[in-house]
């Protein structure tokens, strides 16, 4: 048997693991690992580097290029002229509306009283009653008074007795004098008797005088009685509508401190607005206004400026103003609260702007002026604010051009340019 040249076999080693030492051991017959070689780690790397150096030339590119659309826009700017949008300044109207709270109130109204003491014999009205003038409300009794009365009759009796026995003896006396100065001049009497005669006639006819005074005066307490009793009558003063009651039958009353009944006179309101200063110039009578209620929607009550106080509030700086408003139907009451507009007109000009066109700032209020294309800011002195517009006394004139939001960086002497209306 021939010796063949074979190659061994190689043994394998593999790997197991021993269950008594948890170590990884080696076994016979197992192959050795192979050697993988690392071209794909070299490959990565440089894919990783080539997109890296590729952001970073974009970003690069992407920075020039804003850098330059910066430096355009710089420099556009500073030569650029702004559009900007314009508003022409107006004069405003002949007339200024304002519309105020107010109180409704009666035009006319009294309070009545006893004026005499007793008892309610008969009440006829009631709250709610509308009567006329000279209308009885109520009866008052008073029996003392009727014998006040009978005796001041009896007394104005008496002084007028008294009286004709006094122009009796003045009588008396005047001829008594008459004869005894005859007598006295011939002898015939005393001095001394005609003085007496004398002074007697002069002290009747004084005595005549305090008869006739006392008549006079018991006269007039007859009057003041007689006056009282009419009292006992309570009548309405004027037309109106009876608010308040304060008796029944039966109430016992007391001349001038016992409240009967209030009165007023609604078929014409009078209504009281107080008027701030700044609008009370040009106020007076005549001047047209509207009263509105606001449960009764819908409905407006005309009317005018009646009369004025003519003497501002030294506390709240307001003029007391009335204007009175028909009422036929009786939709107003006393007492209610109401709005009225007034058109007042207007005494010192005005100019009205936009309120986009003004400016609040470090310097104040003020707003942008075009002329010749250039800006020029104008300080000015806002009158009243309307929400939208302002009213303006002075820094404008109308026809004026103004910028409605400028920018904020607008200087003076700006040159800027009318942006054109879009069309659609």
């Amino acid at each position: 048997m021939t010796e063949t040249n074979v190659r061994p076999k190689r043994e394998v080693v593999q790997d197991r693991l021993d269950p008594d030492t948890d170590r990884v051991v080696a076994l016979p017959n197992a192959a050795p690992p192979r050697r993988r070689r690392r071209y794909g780690g070299a490959l990565f790397g440089a894919t990783a580097l080539l997109l890296l150096l590729g952001s970073l030339a974009i970003g690069g590119w992407r920075h020039y290029q804003a850098e330059l659309a910066v430096a355009t826009t710089m420099q556009r700017s500073r030569t650029a002229v702004p559009e900007v949008r314009l508003a022409a300044v107006r004069v405003s109207d002949s007339k200024i509306t304002v519309s105020l709270p107010a109180t409704t109130t009666a035009f006319e109204a009294a309070n009545i009283f006893a004026r005499t003491s007793g008892y309610i014999e008969k009440r006829y009205v009631d709250i709610g009653d509308r009567v006329k003038a000279g209308a009885l409300l109520a009866e008052i009794t008073a029996p003392e008074l009727d014998h006040q009365i009978a005796q001041a009759q009896a007394t104005l009796a008496q002084n007028q007795s008294t009286l004709r026995q006094t122009e009796a003896s003045r009588d008396l006396a005047d001829v008594t004098n008459g004869r005894d100065s005859k007598l006295v001049k011939q002898g015939w009497l005393t001095l001394q008797q005609g003085d007496n005669d004398r002074l007697t006639l002069k002290a009747q006819q004084a005595a005549v005088g305090v008869a006739q005074s006392n008549i006079a005066a018991q006269e007039a307490q007859i009057r003041v009685l007689g006056q009282e009793k009419t009292y006992q009558r309570v009548v309405a003063p004027f037309d109106g509508v009876i608010t308040q009651r304060n008796i029944d039958n039966g109430s016992l009353v007391t001349s001038g401190s016992t409240f009967m009944f209030t009165l007023m006179h609604p078929d014409v309101i009078r209504t009281q607005v107080f008027v701030p200063q700044d609008e009370a110039f040009g106020l007076g009578p005549g001047v047209d206004a509207v009263v509105r209620v606001p449960e009764i929607p819908g409905r407006s009550f005309p009317g005018k400026v009646t009369r004025i106080a003519s003497a501002l509030q030294p506390g709240s700086r307001t003029l007391l103003t009335e204007i009175d408003v028909p009422n036929p139907d009786g939709a107003l009451s006393p007492g209610i609260y109401c709005t009225v507009e007034l058109f007042i007109p207007r005494k010192t000009p005005s100019m009205i702007i936009p309120a986009d066109a003004v400016v609040f700032d470090e310097n104040g209020l003020h707003v942008a002026v075009v002329k010749n294309g250039m800006a020029h800011l104008q300080k000015i002195a806002i009158a009243r604010d309307f929400g939208t517009e302002v009213e303006v006394h002075d820094g404008v004139k109308p026809g004026d051009q103004v910028i409605l939001n400028p920018m904020i960086d607008l200087a003076e002497g700006s040159k800027v340019a009318a942006r054109k209306p879009q069309t659609s």
